[in-house]
């Protein structure tokens, strides 16, 4: 990897940081209000409204300059959403602020990959970036986790900075106040990371041209073999994703009794569990035999089906300490199950992510693919939180719910395995994967 590989990656952790620790704040924001439960998931709906309605628009702005420009821009935007959640605005409005700038900032982080490395580095690539992410997500949940602390708030409330003067003096606003010097550091990276070189025809922001080129872009996508199985993938992954991440919690709380701050840590715990399986798939799975990892998300619906049934009271009472915290036997045998679910997710998800992007570079430019990607994805994201609220609404429990989510992942990761296999009887596509450029 060169040396700009290493700048996208600094910058992409100190940025997922911000946006995970920025998360946990957020919720705590919405408790100190008394908002109603069903709010919270709401956050994460509210995060990727703009993935969906600026798809059309950010893959065409990612292609129109520089992406280290196109990321620093979008890194200054998550500031101002973070600001305007600390001085007085709705926290779902002013984290929808930050959605936009995550939107934009997408297409540029994963398509310069593409730009940068050739074919055969893309799931080695994917995998660095996938885990670095992750380690982000771990450190940023329990970073989050840990500034809504009362005890960390305090001292940062009463480290000399006036926060008094500005207005700040609840835990949530603390951590907001360190979040947002979180992303002016990632802005600064930003401007490290190289120029490839990269050039595309000058795009029509036009709304209408814009959106009948879009259409196009995710026919092509669609209609293409392994295009559709891969974007299938990943698209039921991050909707089911967002909804294990508040899943989590409410699991937590009632297997567990865990309150949020120490939800938010079994969190992070899957996000252990995803980075090893990364890791081992960039070491297992080359590019080519990227398609042999389906089977791990149908074992994946099954072990979060599994888990429902699991409660406190099935194991000893008892446990240990470690680092002078103690760990009850029921969170250790909890830690294991979530650790297992993230190592499936991991191992499947980076080799199609990175068979995803090849093909979408393939056939059309990298901001354009990763933009359809992305409106995909979060267009699911958006449908199963708005489920889970519902679900929430209507108060159905955490082990039913576990249920419900698990058979779907499984259910959808089994017809997806028989869509590939019917393809692959009416007409071998592996041999496209490492095909070159069309354009």
């Amino acid at each position: 990897m060169n040396r700009g590989f290493y700048s996208i990656m600094c910058a992409q952790f100190l940025s997922s940081l911000a946006d995970n620790a920025l998360l946990i704040a957020a919720i705590a924001l919405l408790t100190q209000m008394n908002a109603p439960d069903w709010m919270t998931p709401l956050l994460k709906l509210f995060f990727v409204v703009s993935y969906i309605c600026l798809a059309a628009y950010v893959g065409i702005f990612a292609d129109s300059m520089p992406k280290g420009r196109v990321m620093f821009l979008t890194n200054m935007l998550k500031v101002g959403g973070c600001l305007l959640m600390l001085f007085g605005s709705h926290p779902l409005l002013a984290y929808a602020v930050v959605g936009i700038g995550a939107a934009a900032y997408s297409p540029a982080k994963y398509g310069i990959l593409t730009e940068l490395l050739p074919p055969v580095k893309l799931v080695l690539a994917n995998s660095w970036i996938e885990g670095l992410t992750v380690a982000s997500i771990i450190l940023g949940v329990v970073m989050g986790g840990v500034l809504i602390n009362d005890a960390v708030s305090y001292a940062i409330l009463h480290s000399g900075f006036p926060f008094v003067a500005l207005g700040i003096a609840t835990p949530a606003q603390a951590a907001i106040s360190i979040i947002v010097l979180i992303y002016l550091a990632a802005a600064a990276v930003n401007l490290l990371i190289p120029d490839t070189g990269a050039r595309y025809p000058k795009a029509d922001f036009t709304p209408i041209e814009t959106l009948k080129n879009f259409y196009k872009s995710c026919a092509i996508l669609w209609k293409d073999r392994l295009g559709q199985i891969s974007l299938s993938v990943t698209t039921l992954f991050w909707g089911a994703g967002a909804v294990l991440q508040f899943l989590v919690l409410k699991w937590a709380e009632y297997a567990l009794g865990m309150n949020l701050s120490e939800g938010a840590i079994l969190q992070a715990v899957v996000s252990i569990g995803i980075a090893i399986g990364a890791v081992l798939a960039a070491q297992l799975i080359s590019l080519k035999n990227s398609l042999k990892v389906l089977w791990m998300g149908v074992i994946m619906g099954a072990l979060v089906t599994c888990s429902a049934y699991f409660n406190q009271s099935m194991v000893p009472v008892g446990g240990f300490d470690c680092f002078g915290v103690h760990v009850t036997w029921a969170v250790s045998v909890a830690v294991c199950i979530m650790i297992a679910v993230g190592i499936c997710a991991g191992f499947f998800v980076v080799p199609m992510n990175a068979l995803l992007q090849h093909r979408g570079y393939v056939l059309m430019s990298a901001g354009k693919s990763i933009a359809v990607q992305n409106f995909n994805e979060n267009l699911s994201i958006l449908i199963m939180l708005g489920i889970y609220s519902l679900l929430i609404h209507f108060g159905m429990s955490a082990p039913a719910t576990m249920v419900t989510f698990g058979l779907f992942v499984l259910i959808s990761m089994l017809l997806v395995i028989y869509k590939h296999f019917r393809n692959q009887r009416e007409y071998d596509s592996t041999h496209l994967i490492g095909e070159e450029k069309r354009h």
